[in-house]
């Protein structure tokens, strides 16, 4: 069962980023993010009102919870839906693999104790190294295809630092606050849906196209990939330990650009695969996944306190 529910994760995660793309046939930017998040909290507010989970009193934890509403949830879904106008949705789901690099570079911010050191640092690096060459500057000086690229992908980037920082005020912020993931998940979605409701007569502005398959992956990716697959990783975490499950990290790129292929008959760069897997090996390394110290990286991260975040967006446990 819990294989099954690991396929099913990446299946979901993977596939948001095809979602995406066909939301844009009929929708704008901000009203793909804004449908997206609210789908996703209405999806969770049934579960926790069917469930009877208690709602947090803490003003204080709310307004931790606001903050991460914004940085995982509102800025980064605006991000990549504004950057697939340009962008392939493949390339998309590779960038967002870099998301623990960001990680990794934001928790010293919060978490000085967290400074980066030796196997981790390589590891930032050789990421770092990853997205040079998925970025492909020498494909950039007479090309004008991919030369209109470089605004969505900078977005992209822009996403998974949102992500980096949002996770790393989670652990400093949220982790010890007592209350279970999807509890806070729900609360963190209606806030972000909210912030999205508040500014949409300004920025989800335009006409809207809407035929079966916008609506179809309108509903995947809100209520499955932003709404139930948060319940279905939980499961995992639990079941397996934080290490094991952010595995899925690996799968998601691989299944976002087959569909782009497949569905929408997107064109692979070489430099993208190969970007992508040296963007992997440095998460490897700074996660201890690789090297002598992987056992000892293995029982610190299952000992942490698992929370459940956003797909675009999880130390390891992906984000779209």
């Amino acid at each position: 069962m819990n294989a099954f529910l690991f396929v099913l994760v990446a299946l979901t995660w993977g596939s948001s980023f095809l979602f995406m793309k066909i939301g844009l046939e009929g929708l704008s930017p901000q009203q793909v993010a804004l449908g997206r998040v609210l789908l996703g909290a209405l999806t969770l507010l049934v579960i926790m009102l069917v469930t009877r989970r208690r709602w947090p009193r803490s003003l204080k934890l709310w307004g931790h919870l606001l903050v991460l509403a914004v940085f995982l949830n509102a800025v980064p879904s605006s991000l990549v839906a504004w950057a697939e106008q340009s962008v392939p949705s493949g390339l998309a789901s590779i960038y967002n693999a870099t998301t623990p690099i960001m990680v990794l570079l934001a928790l010293p911010l919060l978490l000085p104790a967290e400074r980066l050191r030796g196997r981790q640092l390589v590891g930032v690096l050789v990421g770092i190294l990853g997205v040079l060459v998925l970025v492909g500057p020498w494909g950039l000086i007479g090309d004008p295809a991919v030369l209109a690229t470089v605004p969505g992908q900078l977005a992209l980037l822009g996403m998974t630092a949102c992500y980096g920082f949002g996770l790393a005020y989670m652990r400093r912020f949220v982790a010890g606050s007592g209350y279970d993931a999807i509890t806070l998940t729900t609360v963190q979605l209606t806030l972000g849906a909210a912030l999205l409701l508040v500014v949409a007569p300004v920025t989800a502005t335009g006409a809207m196209h809407l035929d079966w398959r916008i609506v179809a992956a309108m509903l995947a990716l809100g209520c499955l990939g932003t709404g139930l697959a948060y319940m279905w990783n939980t499961g995992l975490v639990q079941a397996w330990g934080a290490a094991r499950a952010s595995t899925v990290t690996y799968l998601t790129p691989v299944v976002g650009v087959v569909l782009g292929v497949l569905v929408l008959g997107e064109r692979v760069r070489w430099n993208e695969p190969v970007g992508g897997v040296v963007i992997l090996v440095g998460i490897a390394l700074a996660s201890g996944l690789l090297g002598r110290r992987r056992r000892a990286a293995v029982v610190e991260e299952t000992a942490a306190r698992p929370v459940t975040v956003p797909h675009e967006a999880r130390d390891g446990v992906r984000g779209a």
